[in-house]
């Protein structure tokens, strides 16, 4: 799903063209012959490492799964994926040595719009195709892109399409009267709660605060206590993880409680972010998701059970992204029956794939043109509860239950 603050456009193009930086370190092997090599850079230290360690998971299960299966083209898949530290300057010069120095085959993308962004400006400018699992940011799309692809179901200001919906349409007695936004300057976050806001105000719905914050925040309670004194009904935050944690840790020592709480990201963290709140204070608490486990789609039954075997865990959703961003790069690639970059990205430009997020298809700057998820925390566990047909949970709790 996701998300970060961008530089100036112009501080990275001076960036991408250095190729020389200090490069992060290589955590596989190097290919023998006969193999094909994808080129991967996550930020598996810094800010980021906690989303961009799940991606490696993900990547690496689905590596093996098409290794299983005989390789890619007959030949043994080798990923080679480095270290961008959370940092724009390591990814752009990550990738550049990926495509030029260690000569990769193909390549999949990072965690963030904040490393996308740089990551696939640099794919670009060697045309070769750039799926990539989370980054949504309008930015992402509206540099007319052609080998760029992005591997969830819609851009970041659709993804809580469903929580407005929903809330929009409850009964008049029940419907919110009042909302407020709180989010990081990121180009992922802000946009999704510049969507909601779009809506919930053309139903009538009164924003009474809307307040932004730096990715280094660390400090919630000023804003709790704003909160508080501004008493919205409903809160929607755009947060990443720890921003997410620290707002609701905040609420609860001020013991204010909205009637409805939705959270980007943060939520689909599964069991870090419910031993960071506590488990009973997950109760009700919304977000957007682009997968469940629980989804009958293409190989996500084995998917799951593999990660629950391997890490003895219910895979995160930033897990799942890279799991689908991998096989709609494989789905591209056995299309085509070769490695041939303009191929593949027309491939994609012209056909959908099925992922174990679902169906997925691609306008022609790479912007999907799906739908996501509506999921809720319910008795210590996430269940998608809309859109009905994929539902794992009947009833939607709402309003929020109080702290525990």
């Amino acid at each position: 799903m996701r998300k970060f603050r961008w530089g100036a456009a112009a501080a990275v193009a001076a960036v991408a063209g250095t190729a020389a930086l200090a490069a992060a370190s290589q955590v596989s092997a190097s290919p023998t012959a006969g193999t094909i090599k994808i080129g991967i850079s996550l930020p598996l230290s810094g800010d980021l490492s906690q989303p961009g360690g799940a991606a490696k998971q993900g990547y690496e299960i689905w590596q093996q799964f098409v290794n299983a299966k005989g390789g890619l083209l007959g030949k043994k898949v080798v990923l080679d994926i480095k270290d961008d530290q959370s940092d724009q300057n390591t990814i752009v010069a990550d990738y550049n040595r990926l495509i030029t120095q260690d000569k990769v085959d193909l390549l999949l993308g990072t965690f963030s719009s904040l490393l996308n962004l740089p990551a696939s400006a640099v794919a670009e400018k060697y045309h070769m195709v750039y799926v990539e699992p989370a980054g949504g940011s309008p930015k992402m799309f509206s540099r007319g892109f052609h080998y760029l692809f992005f591997a969830q179901e819609a851009t970041a200001p659709h993804q809580a399409d469903l929580f407005a919906n929903y809330l929009i349409h409850l009964p008049k007695s029940k419907r919110p009267k009042t909302a407020a936004y709180v989010t990081q300057t990121d180009p992922f976050t802000q946009p999704v709660i510049d969507g909601v806001r779009a809506k919930l105000q053309k139903a009538g719905i009164k924003t009474v605060l809307y307040k932004t914050y730096q990715l280094d925040q660390t400090d919630f309670d000023p804003i709790a206590s704003t909160l508080q004194s501004k008493n919205p009904d409903v809160v929607v935050q755009g947060a990443v993880f720890q921003d997410g944690i620290g707002l609701v840790r905040a609420m609860q020592k001020l013991n204010y409680n909205p009637k409805a709480l939705f959270i980007t990201s943060a939520p689909s963290e599964g069991s870090q972010f419910s031993k960071g709140i506590g488990k009973a204070n997950t109760q009700g608490i919304f977000y957007a998701v682009s997968w469940g486990p629980g989804s009958n789609t293409p190989e996500n039954h084995r998917f799951v059970s593999t990660y629950e075997q391997k890490y003895h865990q219910v895979p995160p959703e930033d897990a799942a992204d890279a799991f689908a961003t991998a096989q709609v790069l494989e789905a591209a690639v056995k299309g085509v029956g070769e490695i041939n970059q303009d191929k593949i990205a027309a491939w994609l430009h012209s056909h959908s794939v099925n992922t174990v997020e679902g169906k997925l298809r691609w306008d022609k700057t790479g912007a999907p043109q799906s739908q996501f998820l509506l999921a809720q925390w319910q008795n210590g566990k996430s269940e998608l509860v809309l859109p009905t047909s994929v539902a794992t949970s009947k009833h939607i709790i709402y309003p929020k239950p109080n702290w525990k």
